[in-house]
């Protein structure tokens, strides 16, 4: 999956697959997750915030199924 740069200081890029409804999120500490069921809106709002890792904590993590992969 292609993943995309963030200008934020928790989070180093986020990818997004359509058509699986999955979200990848590459941190800054280097470890990466995917979260499962993610609506594309949510991808969106990540991407469009003014804080990735505010939005992260508030809308993604604990919302949504994720797996470390590491």
């Amino acid at each position: 999956m292609r993943r995309h740069s963030l200008d934020s200081a928790a989070i180093a890029s986020a990818g997004y697959d359509a058509d699986m409804a999955v979200l990848e999120l590459e941190f800054s500490s280097g470890e990466l997750y995917r979260y499962f069921a993610v609506p594309p809106s949510v991808y969106r709002g990540l991407r469009d915030a003014e804080s990735a890792g505010r939005f992260f904590r508030e809308r993604i993590r604990d919302v949504y199924p994720s797996e470390h992969v590491r």
